[in-house]
């Protein structure tokens, strides 16, 4: 475990291996440690789900923004354990932040300015955009050093078709950002120089969204997925009247 300072920024220190800024409305997760491939290590991932377990207890942020400083957007996550007990905590932690980056009523922003494999391509797929720079390389690559990635694994299929999804976790190979858009796993491809622009542009556009609708969107929009279209019926007959009737009273 790494004991670098980790702080919120207003004057962060520039040896923080995650700044953690809010302003006005978004909540941003900057990962600063390229030195390592801007892998997450554990201390950073405490950081995140502090700040995210405090946002869920006195929500105050509409937008998720994470991105990366240095030539790649993320390689990995640290795995510094060694015995079954401590290797179950250390994968426990990573699924609960994926988890909650993906429930949250956040919405997601991952801005990929540089390569992104293992752990790094499966955070920009929870999040709800994904902006990759067109000189990006993106890979699984767990499967090249003898592991299954079963994390990636538990989702991967709902973002793309298991035709698509399985070889890329098979096989571990590079693909390109053009590739991860055309088989649904990302947003939107992007020139380097227009990547932080486009990000802008979309945050500015959530932000201008009713923030109680949005929050209900994205809410209605996961729970339909685990549901059956009898139930998503139901759940869409509640969702209707409550949002109609605060729709109604915005009027008055």
């Amino acid at each position: 475990m790494d004991n670098s300072s980790i702080t919120n920024l207003s004057g962060a220190p520039s040896d923080a291996l995650v700044e953690i800024q809010r302003e006005g409305e978004v909540l941003s997760f900057t990962l600063n440690n390229p030195g390592r491939g801007n892998e997450v290590t554990g201390t950073m991932f405490d950081a995140m789900l502090a700040e995210l377990r405090a946002e869920a207890a006195r929500p105050r942020a509409r937008v998720l923004r994470i991105r990366a400083r240095g030539r790649v957007f993320c390689t990995g996550r640290e795995r510094a354990a060694r015995d079954a007990d401590s290797i179950r905590a250390e994968a426990a932690r990573l699924i609960e932040f994926k988890r909650i980056v993906r429930t949250c009523p956040l919405i997601g922003v991952a801005e990929m300015q540089g390569d992104a494999f293992g752990f790094g391509m499966g955070l920009a797929i929870v999040c709800d955009f994904a902006l990759v720079s067109e000189q990006a390389s993106l890979c699984f690559p767990e499967m090249q050093h003898g592991l299954a990635p079963a994390a990636i694994m538990a989702y991967l299929g709902e973002y793309a078709l298991p035709r698509f999804a399985f070889p890329l976790v098979l096989f571990g190979e590079p693909f390109t950002p053009q590739r991860a858009l055309e088989i649904g796993l990302i947003s939107q491809v992007c020139s380097p120089a227009t990547l932080a622009t486009e990000a802008d542009a979309l945050v500015a556009r959530i932000l201008r969204l009713d923030a109680g609708a949005a929050r209900r969107c994205k809410e209605f929009f996961l729970a339909t997925q685990s549901h059956t279209f009898a139930e998503n019926c139901q759940l869409a007959l509640d969702a209707l009247t409550q949002g109609s009737l605060e729709m109604l009273s915005r009027k008055k």
